[in-house]
C-alpha cells in the first residue's frame, strides 16, 4: 500500500490546535459533505470518487460563522477513503462573503482569537487534504472567503467571479493566510497591490494573473468547467496524484537539492504499486488505464 513519506514542510502552529473546539455546533448545517452524484445526479460514471464540500448558508452569502468553520473542519477530517477529488463550492451565487461580521461584533476578544485560530487551522487542513482539491468560485469570494479558496489546489472562476482581500479597509489585515498564500500564488508586488487597495479582482483578471486556473465561458458554468477538469484529473492514477501533490506542496519550503531528493522518495513509493503495472500494460495495449488506487 502506498504511504506518503512525511512531508518536510513548515507546519503552522495554528494547525496544531485542531483538536480544541471552542464553540458548540447548532442543528441546521452551514456546510455539507456529499458525493458529487448526490449534488448532480446526472453526472457520468467516470467521476466516481468526487466529493462535494458545499458552503450552504445562502441567506448570509455563506459568511464564515463559527458553526460553518467547525463543520468544514469536521468534514475534512472525515472524508471517505474512496475520495479521489474534493470540490469546494457554494449552494448559492455568492461563494463566500468572508467572516460573519455580525457574529464577530458580539464576540469577546478571546472568542475572536479562538475563531481566528480555528479558521486558520481549517484552511491549513483544507490545504493538507491528500487528494486534489478544486474551489468552484462562481461569484464573490471576499476576505476569508478568498482565503478559503486559496487553501485549495486549484480554482475555477466564471464571468461573475469577484475576488478581494479588503481587510485593510476595516483596520485589520487578512488573518487566515491571505498575505502568505496570495503572495506565493501571484508574487509579492501584485499581492501588495491587491491587499493595499482592497479592490475587487474580476474573473478575467484573476485568470490572467494566475489567481484562478480556469475561467468558464458562457454557456458553461464554473461547476460544469470544474467537472470537465475533474474528469481529466481522474484519468491519472490516484496514488500518483497524492505523491505529486505532496512533492509540489513541499517545493516552496525546501532548497532545490532537498526538494529533488523528496521528489525521488515519492517517486519510489509508486514503483511497487499495482497501478504502475496497470499503466504500463495500458500503454502497451493502447487503451485507457483502469486504476484502483493500489
Amino acid at each position: 500500500m502506498f504511504r506518503p513519506a512525511p512531508l518536510p514542510r513548515l507546519i503552522s502552529s495554528v494547525a496544531r490546535r485542531s483538536h480544541v473546539r471552542a464553540f458548540s455546533i447548532a442543528q441546521a448545517p452551514h456546510a455539507r459533505l456529499q458525493p458529487l452524484t448526490a449534488v448532480h445526479p446526472q453526472v457520468p460514471d467516470d467521476v466516481a470518487g468526487v466529493v462535494c464540500l458545499t458552503l450552504d448558508r445562502p441567506d448570509a452569502r455563506n459568511a464564515l460563522s463559527v458553526q460553518m468553520v467547525e463543520e468544514i473542519r469536521t468534514h475534512l477530517a472525515s472524508l471517505p477513503p474512496s475520495t479521489r477529488l474534493l470540490l469546494l463550492h457554494s449552494s448559492s451565487p455568492a461563494f463566500c462573503a468572508g467572516a460573519d461580521l455580525r457574529e464577530r461584533a458580539a464576540m469577546s476578544p478571546r472568542q475572536v482569537g479562538a475563531f481566528l485560530d480555528s479558521l486558520g487551522a481549517m484552511v491549513c487542513e483544507l490545504e493538507a487534504v491528500a487528494v486534489p482539491s478544486v474551489a468552484v468560485v462562481g461569484g464573490a469570494a471576499m476576505g476569508g472567503g478568498l482565503e478559503v479558496a486559496l487553501g485549495c489546489d486549484l480554482r475555477i472562476g466564471g464571468p461573475d467571479t469577484s475576488l478581494a482581500l479588503p481587510e485593510a479597509k476595516l483596520g485589520i489585515i487578512p488573518g487566515a493566510g491571505g498575505t502568505q498564500r496570495l503572495t506565493r500564488l501571484v508574487g509579492a508586488a501584485r499581492a501588495k497591490e491587491i491587499i493595499y487597495t482592497g479592490r475587487r479582482v474580476g474573473g478575467a483578471e484573476a485568470e490572467r494573473i494566475g489567481l484562478v486556473n480556469m475561467l468558464a465561458a458562457e454557456p458553461d458554468t464554473p461547476m460544469t468547467a470544474a467537472l470537465v477538469l475533474a474528469r481529466q484529473i481522474l484519468t491519472s492514477a490516484p496514488l500518483s496524484l497524492r505523491a505529486a501533490k505532496a512533492a509540489i506542496d513541499a517545493a516552496p519550503t525546501l532548497p532545490l537539492v532537498e526538494g529533488l531528493a523528496y521528489e525521488r522518495e515519492m517517486y519510489e513509493t509508486l514503483l511497487p504499486t499495482a497501478d504502475r503495472q496497470e499503466g504500463l500494460r495500458a500503454f502497451k495495449e493502447k487503451r485507457r488505464a483502469v486504476f484502483v488506487g493500489k
